[in-house]
Formats: structure tokens, sequence, C-alpha cells
């Protein structure tokens, strides 16, 4: 499979070997695998991998005694350990290792932010650097086939999203890869995160958040659909957010009565993982929902950005009661840039509102024809 490198790659080599666990988060099937054996390649005869979901690799890592865990580890000077989470106890043998053996340097991935981070926060204090892997940006696409060959993209992103298997392949292999994904990775660690005995429930929760995208999310009305409280309703969302399948956005409200200030909208980390929970593959001009997947797509993009970049912001979307609303706001070193997501070189009208309540405030129209300097680079 051809390989898109990553940006976060050469951030991950600079970190490396300065006595601390470098712990790489992301879900499942976007690329993760792919990333630490390229970085292997250049410690070859050096380094090994070791897959944490094999029975084997988890009791002989499950020692917590160093000269036994050195033992397994041999003299290789760089180790990954991946999907980490599934060994028991993680964080205090990662601890004992860095401790003892501070010339080895540590890779942990994980497909699960809750589990490998709640096992991992408390022991690895101040001996870890964590990152986070999405699906392919636009950003690194671009890098591999120009802008033309990106824009040319833009309609199949839409519509399969940029997990790297997917992306690469046919239409028809895609649609059955992000069915796969979909069917037996995606909900995997939130099954076994909680011992959730109902995944229907899960599924059946992020279909109609799939068919709320660009809407304001009502928790108790979610609830009241599936049957089932608003508490555990929350405790779900929060717990697809911790495996990187979706990520809220909260709203802004800061001076003004008018201002809505407890609503949240919720977006899918890939598109094409959304389409597949509806089964809707269609071409744009097919679809009514183009401008909610165009408004999902910048608003994932500007967080892969802010990510990689270490560009470090809050991010929200802005309305009133009396209808006045901004899809995506971002507070960034003492300014508010606010902007609106249309697919096609639609005008809208400024936020007079918004720009005179907020000084030192900013607007623009996100368009297919002007969104690369959003989605890319620095600031």
């Amino acid at each position: 499979m051809s390989f898109y490198p990553r940006i976060i790659k050469k951030n991950i080599e600079k970190n490396l070997f300065k006595g601390k666990v470098i712990i790489i988060y992301g879900a499942r099937q976007v690329g993760k695998t792919t990333l630490v054996k390229e970085i292997l390649k250049k410690y070859k005869g050096q380094s090994t991998f070791f897959n944490c979901e094999l029975l084997s690799v988890r009791q002989s890592l499950e020692v917590e005694e160093a000269v036994m865990l050195k033992d397994f580890l041999g003299d290789n000077k760089l180790i990954v350990l991946d999907e980490a989470q599934n060994v028991r106890n993680i964080g205090k043998i990662l601890k004992i290792i860095v401790d003892t053996y501070p010339e080895i340097q540590i890779i942990a991935t994980g497909s699960s932010s809750f589990d490998l981070a709640n096992k991992t926060s408390e022991p690895l204090t101040g001996r870890a650097i964590r990152f986070t892997l999405s699906p392919l940006s636009l950003e690194e696409i671009r890098h591999k086939n120009n802008l033309v060959g990106l824009n040319a993209e833009l309609e199949n992103i839409m519509r399969f999203g940029t997990y790297p298997e997917v992306f690469l392949a046919t239409e028809e292999l895609a649609k059955d890869k992000l069915d796969e994904i979909a069917s037996n990775y995606l909900y995997k660690d939130v099954l076994m995160l909680e011992g959730i005995k109902k995944p229907a429930v899960i599924i059946k929760l992020l279909q109609l958040l799939a068919l709320q995208l660009g809407d304001e999310v009502s928790y108790s009305e979610l609830a009241m659909t599936l049957g089932i409280n608003r508490i555990t309703v929350e405790k779900y969302i929060d717990l697809l957010e911790k495996c990187f399948v979706i990520f809220t956005l909260r709203a802004l409200s800061r001076n003004m009565r008018k201002e809505i200030s407890k609503s949240v909208k919720i977006y899918f980390y890939d598109l094409g993982i959304r389409n597949s929970l509806i089964q809707n593959y269609n071409p744009m001009e097919l679809r009514s929902d183009i401008g909610a997947l165009w408004e999902n797509l910048m608003v994932a993009e500007k967080i892969k950005k802010n990510s990689y970049h270490k560009i470090y912001a809050n991010l929200y979307f802005w309305r009133t009661y009396d209808q006045k609303e901004i899809d995506l706001i971002e507070e960034r070193d003492g300014k508010f840039f606010a902007y609106e997501f249309k697919w096609k070189k639609d005008k809208a009208k400024e936020p007079v509102e918004f720009l005179s309540n907020y000084a030192n405030s900013e607007f623009q129209i996100i368009n297919k024809d002007n969104y690369w300097s959003f989605v890319a680079g620095g600031k």
C-alpha cells in the first residue's frame, strides 16, 4: 500500500531518545501501525515491534519486574508496543522501563485515549510525550497529489473519507472497507471499555448523530428516541469521543444575553464512517446534506491542523436566540476568527452583531475555492 507521509512523523522523530515514552493515540485503521513501522525502518537491527493484542506479548509484558522485562525486550534500542492499552497495568510497566532503562525508547500506540490515558497518565507524569494521529489530512494528501489533485479528490473525500486504505481504494472497495471498519473496528474499544452489553444502542446513537450533522444536538431528545436516560447518552458520547469516532463543538457565550450558551454540535472525525452509518455514498449532485458534509470536513481539518502544528486555540460555534449563527469560532492569540462554510462560492452576510460585540475579531467565508490556507500549514 502506498504510504502517505504523516505530518507528525517528524515531530515524533525529534522527540526520540530524550528519556520519555512516546504515546500515539488514534482510532483503529488510521495508520498508526504503518507510521511506527516507517519510523522503525531507520533503526534496523536496533528495533522491534510488539502487537499487544497477542496474548503471548501481553503475558510477557505484565510481569512488573525490570530484569524480566528487559529480558523480553532484548537489546533493542527502539521498541514499539502497538495497541498498548491491552496490557494490564501498562502505565506501571512503562514507568518501570523508562526509569530503569532510560536509554531504551518506547513508542506505545493506543486506539482509545480513555483507556490508554487512564492507564498511563499518573504513572507517566513527566515521562511521556503524547501525539494524536487522525485519518489522512488534506494537507498530507496535497503533499503527495498537489493542490490540483487534491481539488479533484474533494468530492470523493466527502463521500468516503480519508482512512488510508479507504482513500487508496476503488469506489466499491472503499464502500466495503468502510463497512468493515464500522462493523468490526470502530466500536470495539467503546464496547470493551465499559462492558456495554447493547452495541445496537451505540450504533443507533451514531446513526442519529449522523443524521443531525451540522445541527445542534439535544441529549434529552436522543435519550427519548433511544429509550435510555440522558446520563447514559452523555456517557456514550464521551466514550465515542475518547475513541476518536466523533467530537463535540460547544457554543461560545461571553457577553451577550441573546447568545445560546449550553448547546452542542457533534461531528465525525471521518465522513466515510458517517456515510457508512446511514449507508449514503451518493455523489454530491444527488445529496441534500452537502452543506453539512463541507462544514464537518472543514471543522475536522481545522482540528487536525491545530493539533499537528501545535496551534493552541479554542473552537466553538456561535448562535443567538433570534437565529443568527456562525459555523466556527476560533479563539487564538487573543483574537476571534469567525468562519462560515459554503461549498459553493455563496455570499453570506457579515455577522455585524458578533463583530461589534467581540472586539478584535475577523470573519471569512470558506468555500471549495479558497479553503487551502484554512486547512494547511501554520497560522
